[in-house]
């Protein structure tokens, strides 16, 4: 019995033991959720990235732990009573309590922060800087409300159990399924951004074919790409123009229609997202590889007169880097720019180290945007093969990729702006080189490689222009001696040079006694030292080198890239103080913020590497980024609503289980690739449910934050004209090649400095996609921008939905919708008398019309019929697209109806 008692006696202690420790465990404050959220809100303004008033700093970990500038620590983990960070808290003078000037934490804050201090103010890691862990799919148990009529059909796949468990803990019942023709056009705008043609409305209706075979036919659409195309042109801010105030024209039409291939294809995003961020450092890269780097010289260039170029540079440097960490990241990192960052753990000296990586290329914001990739054609390249194809059998593998490249990009070379102390010269224009006679000036730390022969790019009306290069100053060795003979236009010459190894400053003086003060001799844009083409003494060499001399000279379109310096132009990158380009610090070296992944040494220190850290299946971000944007693509809102932010001050997740689970399937059981995830997202049910809503559901969840129905929101810019060019039967199936300018109101578009217009492009180009569409960033299309599209002079993450009468005017007014209504009024007029209307109802919308809305429709016809037979002038604005001979009554009437069809708010929705 003794030992009977006293092994329950240990039992009883050992089980209250358990239960005490339950209990306590159940009470630890978590940093992340609970800490972190009140010291973002009340106390990082004084004790953050920017301010560190008394020495102290809640940022980082090391920082809040430090003494302050009593000499002592604020904080002393496990002694909340010897703390001062808890005392100023409570304090009673209003003079020393924190915040300072401010209203006091709640007691349940101050319970909150004394706790954690008491438990040992551990820090933690915001959730999202943890890599994602693939959870456990939810056992959503079925009780009577889930097991009901509406929501019998909802559990599709593992996302439905998800989302059911949020939905019971909000004592929630998703909606039932939406009818199958909503969920047709709604799957075919979110996939292709058309709706579903004829064939596939027949294939639906007829039941001949099941949903995952729809979704799959869907998602092999060559509109798939051009759809999902506009949403990553928004992330990449692509445009047709410069930017800044002179905005002029440029060609980067090539990296639109890469990334609609390379979406069509289904790319893998980590093989997509290296071939962006550095094509150029890959082995032997091929031209798509190439042209996908054109990614980042999307950036603005400023070629007005008088402006820095070095400034500007480093503006497209920034603004890569921002860029760079918004798009794969959802990370402010522009934050960072003059000091860490005030709320999450990215300190100053990150935000240069990531600089770093993209401080390196070519590009100098020069007028020309070199360097720019040559897209040779027919038997030019051909005549490149051949070239590259000699210096193989000739010379070496390394020359012979120098000399292809030379003929690709011509890189490397040294611009006219590095030029200085001019005498009896100047930049003209800040871009250009124009010596005078007797005019002179450096360039200084020149490397000519030991090359033969200098390449000038320039241009002159003039003969005579006698240039003498010596080393060093004006009594210095010549190297060099020969006349810049009149051109016509740019072109490229080259003249012999003395061999010289190393850095040398060269002295270029110019003679042209012909011309009077201060009278340019030539414009020189920019001077290069190319390797020699090997085999001299080689029957055909004469015939190869005179070749490869046109080549540089030919025309082609082309495309700016990213190019990386070679060691000998290598450039240093130093912290800005306060942010100000002007004022360099101490030098870094390219690196990661510690707080993420970390770098593995095999990769090298550059935008490759950097390309490697992003798409690591152990960076924390990049999965969890493109599995929240895609989500919100689809649904409307991100299961992290904040899109362009995943940090501390973002709102929390939703559903977080649900985001990692995506996160993992997305990278490991699809390979990154893209297709196969939205496939699981439009197969689920809660994609499929009706988004028709209730005043209790709406209540309860106004914003859809729980997914208790289907996604309805307004369609995009984009998808609202195809849309219209689709039904109207004006749609071009034509793809890629240059930018068109479809029809927009007059006098929209004025330019300066130059002659540029909007010409209306002709033929089936004014029907293209809007993809297509010529995007000027100082003025975009009208429309467009109406419905919420950007100028991209920026990375745009999320397009604020908006609703405004001026969208009304648009679909009502604008040429392109009113031609879109006559052609659908022409189609109308060849259905049987009584049934245009509703014919036309169902095309748009693949629903019967019901009878008041057939009424109301009827009505406006014989209004606008009634008044278009009183005053045929009238009729003129809706039969402008209209033969002579087949201008009626009738027919206005009908584009009318038409148009108000167009106007119809279940026509601009999704659902």
């Amino acid at each position: 019995m003794k030992k009977s008692g006293l092994f329950i006696g240990l039992a009883s202690l050992l089980l209250a033991g358990t239960i005490f420790f339950a209990l306590s465990r159940e009470k630890e404050i978590d940093f992340s959720t609970q800490v972190k959220p009140i010291l973002n809100q009340h106390c990082i303004s004084c004790h953050g990235g920017v301010k560190k008033n008394a020495g102290f700093s809640l940022l980082f970990e090391e920082e809040a732990l430090a003494a302050t500038e009593s000499g002592h620590p604020a904080i002393v983990p496990g002694d909340a009573g010897s703390s001062e960070f808890i005392s100023r808290l409570k304090h009673e003078d209003p003079e020393l309590r924190m915040p300072y000037d401010k209203p006091p934490l709640s007691q349940e804050e101050i319970k909150i922060l004394t706790d954690w201090v008491n438990q040992g103010a551990s820090w933690g890691k915001h959730w999202a800087y943890e890599p994602p862990q693939k959870p456990d799919v939810p056992e959503t148990i079925l009780q009577a409300g889930f097991s009901s009529e509406s929501s019998g059909d909802f559990f599709r796949n593992d996302i439905d159990h998800f989302i059911a468990a949020a939905l019971k803990n909000k004592e929630l019942l998703p909606s039932p399924e939406a009818d199958p023709m909503t969920i047709l056009r709604r799957l075919s705008l979110d996939l292709t951004g058309l709706p579903p043609d004829e064939e596939l409305v027949e294939k639906w209706e007829s039941g001949s074919i099941t949903y995952e075979t729809l979704v799959d036919e869907l998602l092999a659409h060559r509109g798939f790409g051009e759809k999902w195309a506009s949403w990553w042109l928004d992330l990449a801010r692509y445009a047709d123009t410069k930017g800044y105030e002179r905005d002029v024209g440029r060609e980067m039409w090539a990296f639109r229609d890469w990334v609609i291939k390379a979406l069509n294809q289904d790319m893998p995003f980590d093989q997509f997202t290296i071939e962006q961020l550095a094509g150029d450092l890959l082995p032997d890269p091929s031209l798509d590889q190439l042209t996908a780097t054109a990614f980042h010289r999307n950036t603005m260039n400023n070629d007005e007169g008088g402006t820095e170029d070095e400034e500007f540079r480093v503006a497209a440097v920034i603004d890569r880097t921002n860029t760079t960490f918004e798009v794969w990241q959802s990370t402010t990192m522009a934050c960072v720019q003059c000091h860490s960052h005030p709320y999450d753990p990215f300190k100053f000296e990150d935000y240069y180290q990531s600089m770093a990586f993209f401080n390196n290329s070519r590009d100098e914001d020069t007028h020309g945007e070199e360097p720019k990739l040559k897209f040779y054609q027919g038997e030019d390249s051909i005549q490149v093969a051949n070239i590259k194809s000699w210096v193989g059998e000739h010379g070496n593998k390394d020359l012979q990729e120098k000399m292809e490249n030379i003929l690709l990009f011509q890189e490397p070379k040294y611009h006219a702006h590095l030029a200085e102390d001019f005498e009896n010269g100047e930049l003209i224009d800040t871009k250009w080189l124009g010596l005078w006679d007797d005019g002179s000036c450096y360039f200084r730390g020149m490397n000519t490689g030991g090359s033969a022969y200098i390449y000038l790019n320039y241009w002159t009306g003039n003969e005579g222009n006698l240039l003498t290069i010596r080393k060093g100053g004006p009594e210095g060795e010549v190297l060099s001696q020969f006349r810049l003979g009149k051109t016509d236009g740019r072109e490229i010459r080259r003249f012999p040079i003395k061999e010289i190894q190393g850095e040398v400053d060269l002295y270029f003086h110019m003679e042209n006694k012909t011309l009077g003060p201060q009278q340019t001799t030539s414009a020189i844009n920019w001077i290069a030292f190319f390797p020699d083409l090997p085999g001299k003494n080689q029957p055909g060499f004469t015939e190869t080198e005179k070749s490869f001399l046109a080549l540089l000279n030919t025309n082609t379109p082309t495309l700016p890239i990213m190019i990386e310096n070679p060691d000998y132009m290598k450039r240093e990158t130093r912290i800005f103080e306060r942010g100000n380009w002007l004022m360099k610090g101490e030098e870094v070296t390219p690196d990661v913020p510690e707080v993420l992944n970390a770098w593995n040494p095999d990769w090298p220190r550059n935008r490759l590497g950097l390309a490697y850290w992003l798409t690591s299946k152990e960076n924390p971000l990049t999965a969890r980024t493109m599995a929240n944007r895609i989500w919100a693509q689809l649904f409307g809102r991100g299961l992290v609503a904040t899109l362009e932010d995943m940090g501390t001050q973002s709102e929390p997740p939703s559903h977080r289980e649900l985001l990692d689970w995506l996160a993992m399937r997305f990278m490991h059981e699809h390979d990154w690739q893209i297709k196969p995830l939205i496939k699981d997202m439009v197969l689920s049910g809660t994609y499929r449910q009706s988004s028709l809503s209730s005043a209790e559901l709406y209540e309860k969840d106004p914003d859809n934050k729980w997914y208790a129905r289907g996604p309805r929101f307004r369609l995009s810019a984009e998808q609202i004209r195809d849309q219209a060019l689709a039904v109207s039967g004006l749609l071009s199936s034509k793809m890629y090649g240059k930018s068109v300018m479809p029809p927009q109101p007059e006098n929209v578009w004025q330019t300066v400095y130059n002659g540029e217009s909007w010409n209306t492009s002709e033929g089936e180009d004014r029907y293209r996609r809007s993809v297509y569409t010529y995007l000027k960033r100082t003025s975009p299309y009208p429309s467009f921008i109406t419905f919420d599209a950007g100028s991209r002079e920026v990375c745009t993450i999320d397009r604020t939905l908006t609703n405004t009468p001026l969208q009304a005017l648009v679909t009502m007014n604008d040429p392109v919708y009113q031609e879109a209504a006559f052609h659908l009024a022409v189609q109308m007029q060849k259905i049987p008398e009584d049934k245009p209307i509703a014919w036309a109802y169902k095309k748009l919308l693949l629903h019967p019309i019901s009878p008041n809305k057939q009424q109301q429709l009827e009505q406006l016809y014989q209004y606008a019929l009634n008044d278009f037979i009183k005053e045929p002038e009238a009729m003129a604005e809706w039969l402008q697209f209209a033969e002579e001979e087949s201008k009626t009554p009738e027919l206005a009437a009908l584009a009318v109806v038409a148009n108000a069809l167009m106007n119809l708010d279940e026509y601009l929705n999704k659902s």
